[in-house]
């Protein structure tokens, strides 16, 4: 299974429509994970034309994206794999023990907010942050996720650069 996994797209300010580099990898998603500050829904329509898509509500985002269906955390399994999804997994200090405490079923935490690319692995669980590919900040490039799911194993993750 293929997710592309994307967070913090800002539209209108930031994401006025799907950049390229990031619909070529959404052509080849099975599913689709955004990590919240969606901002508007329309967003989330634009990306379900690629896959299905499953999003939570990020502090930026208002009424429209949680009636589109975005709560604020996720739990779900993908072709196995124990996945929780939350916009804003707190300060770096102690994330991989909160998030395990938070979501103790979980093999692969995705968050987002910060707008840092971050994959770590500890206290039994692995965190990952795509990113943004929208909105760089102090980050040299704008960036997605890409997750290949296999028999409830993650063999390939990646944060790869779209801008």
């Amino acid at each position: 299974m293929r997710v592309v996994v994307l967070s913090d797209t800002h539209a209108p300010r930031r994401w006025k429509s799907c950049p390229p580099e990031v619909a070529g990898h959404l052509r080849h998603a099975d599913v689709i994970l955004h990590a919240g500050d969606v901002c508007v829904a329309s967003v989330l329509e634009e990306l379900a034309q690629y896959a299905p898509v499953i999003a939570v509500c990020g502090n930026n985002d208002g009424p429209d994206v949680v009636a589109w269906g975005a709560p604020e955390t996720v739990e779900l399994e993908l072709a196995g794999l124990r996945v929780a999804m939350i916009h804003d997994s707190g300060q770096a200090t102690g994330r991989t023990a909160r998030m395990r405490r938070r979501f103790p079923e979980a093999d692969l935490v995705v968050f987002g907010h910060s707008h840092i690319p971050m994959d770590v692995t500890g206290d039994g669980v692995r965190v990952f942050n795509p990113g943004s590919p929208t909105d760089r900040r102090r980050q040299p490039h704008g960036t997605i996720g890409l997750l290949d799911i296999e028999d409830g194993e993650l063999p390939a993750a990646r944060i790869v650069p779209v801008t």
